[in-house]
């Protein structure tokens, strides 16, 4: 964290890096002052200071003596990421992440704070109650390495995450990797995920950066040995 930011510099950073990476619905009610202040454990006067500065960034409004307001329209996606058209596509797309995502996992597991490391947990909870139910996990997986990004404290890694979403749920659904289509694919997903969780939580960068990168790594395999480069996605 740069020590030359203020303490209403961080809670604003915090706040507005949640917005834009879609945390909040649009009108949603952010938490109240003091669940804010204890969030942060900071004053109230420095949360007052943040949410001052997030409404004159258009974020948020004000609704007298019912609090603050999340205003997300033309937010939610910040980049210009083009729909993915074929399997070249999304090898393209791996690539990208295989350069952001480890170095996001570094800067989680040394920047982490208990709510930060709390949010990926919950994202770990919602991967193993849908391996349990031989569900679906895209959802899940995308809410992991976007808290992932999140912890790491710097916006420009979660904003592009957030930009990612359809593209992590694409690649998922094309790669067939459900625990009713692969049988080995989501417990071997899971586990991977696990440990990088574990990782982060050891405030181990070196190891959280190599788990990510062979997570990733791993996946464009699994993809390239299935798919002709070429082929459509539908």
């Amino acid at each position: 964290m740069n020590p030359r930011r203020s303490l209403a510099d961080v809670v604003f950073e915090r706040l507005e890096q949640s917005i834009k990476s879609g945390a909040y619905a649009d009108d949603e009610r952010l938490p109240t002052e003091h669940e804010l202040s204890a969030e942060f454990e900071v004053s109230r006067p420095i949360v007052r200071e943040a949410l001052r500065r997030l409404r004159e960034r258009g974020l948020v409004y004000s609704r007298q003596g019912a609090g603050s307001f999340v205003r997300t329209q033309g937010l939610k996606n910040p980049l210009g990421f083009g729909k993915l058209e074929n399997v070249a596509d999304l090898l393209n797309c791996y690539e990208f992440r295989m350069i952001i995502e480890p170095e996001a996992a570094a800067l989680a597991a040394e920047r982490h704070t208990a709510n930060s490391l709390a949010t990926i947990g919950s994202a770990m909870e919602l991967m193993r109650s849908a391996a349990n139910r031989h569900a679906q996990r895209e959802e899940a997986d995308f809410q992991f390495h976007l808290a992932v990004c999140i912890a790491s404290d710097n916006s420009y890694f979660s904003i592009s995450m957030a930009a990612l979403k359809e593209h992590l749920a694409a690649g998922l659904r094309f790669q067939g990797i459900t625990i009713q289509t692969d049988a080995s694919g989501t417990p071997r997903g899971l586990a991977e995920h696990e440990r990088i969780f574990d990782a982060i939580r050891n405030r181990n960068g070196q190891e959280a950066r190599s788990l990510m990168l062979n997570h990733l790594r791993g996946g464009r395999e699994r993809l390239f040995e299935r798919r002709s480069p070429g082929l459509a996605i539908e």
